[in-house]
């Protein structure tokens, strides 16, 4: 009876082992659920900020892309608006130049005239000569009548529409003149509104504005404003979309690396975990029939 005792071992010796090794099973199976648990918090919180990211992304490239749209739309209106101040500029000179041959013209109409009147009385004084000659000598003859007073009206005529010409020199030089001060505004216009997109001067008209400040002492002093222009503006927004676009796909980016590091660490404790559920329901499985 001795030795079988000894070769036997207790029922109590076995149950408690088994009960140990299944508490130690249950106890890795609450663990591993643990761990799968904080793992599966951090990828849904990722996943979130993820979410949240790529929509910031989202409007942040469609942010840059408008900045850039703008962008490009002032640097055409830029280009359009030089060639508008160049084009002014061209034409300014050709009516000033045409002002300047205009008033040639007038006085080169003005020194004819004067000529002509002078041609005009002298043959009207030898036509009335020879009429008084020819009524106390009749051997002149009525050709040569004929001719200084067809020459005295020819002279007249003469005058006549020359001054009609001078006229039309001097109505042409009116309009041109009112051309020439049209196109002068409009060049000053076109010259201000290039300068205004560029910020800078090209007509060496400085259009920065001193304002007066009062400083401690009571002395008046002139200090000069910054100027911002539409041009500086617009790409110094672009400069702060690209930079946020950046911003925001480094985050995306680092986001989703991170996400997809703890989703594979999320599914290998997922894994140990039902291989421990497994393992726990054979155990079970082993001490009831047992």
């Amino acid at each position: 009876m001795s030795t079988l005792n000894t070769l036997v071992p207790p029922q109590y010796g076995i149950t408690e082992r088994k009960k140990q090794e299944l508490d130690q099973l249950t106890q890795q199976v609450i663990d591993a659920q643990d761990t799968v648990n904080q793992y599966q918090a951090i990828v849904d919180s990722l996943t979130e900020k993820s979410n949240k990211l790529n929509t910031q992304l989202t409007n942040a490239e469609a942010n840059k892309a408008q900045a850039l749209s703008n962008k490009d739309l002032l640097d055409t209106m830029v280009n359009d608006a030089k060639d508008l101040q160049s084009n002014s500029s061209v034409t300014f000179d050709a009516i000033v130049l045409a002002d300047a041959k205009i008033k040639t013209v007038a006085e080169e109409i003005k020194t004819t005239i004067n000529n002509l009147i002078y041609s005009a009385e002298v043959i009207n004084k030898l036509a009335n000569l020879v009429i008084r000659k020819k009524a106390s000598n009749p051997l002149i003859s009525d050709e040569l009548v004929t001719m200084v007073t067809t020459a005295g009206t020819d002279a007249n005529n003469a005058v006549a529409l020359t001054l009609v010409a001078l006229q039309s020199v001097f109505s042409a030089q009116a309009t041109s003149l009112e051309s020439e001060a049209a196109m002068a505004l409009q060049l000053l216009q076109a010259t201000k509104l290039y300068e205004l997109m560029i910020g800078e001067e090209v007509d060496g008209i400085d259009n920065k504005l001193p304002i007066a400040k009062e400083p401690e002492d009571g002395a008046q002093v002139i200090k000069t404003k910054k100027k911002y222009t539409i041009q500086s503006l617009l790409d110094y927004a672009y400069t702060v979309t690209s930079n946020m676009y950046e911003e925001a796909l480094t985050a995306s980016k680092d986001t989703l690396k991170q996400l997809n590091d703890i989703q594979s660490k999320l599914s290998e404790a997922q894994v140990q975990l039902a291989s421990l559920q497994a393992g726990l329901a054979a155990a079970n499985a082993a001490a009831l029939a047992s």
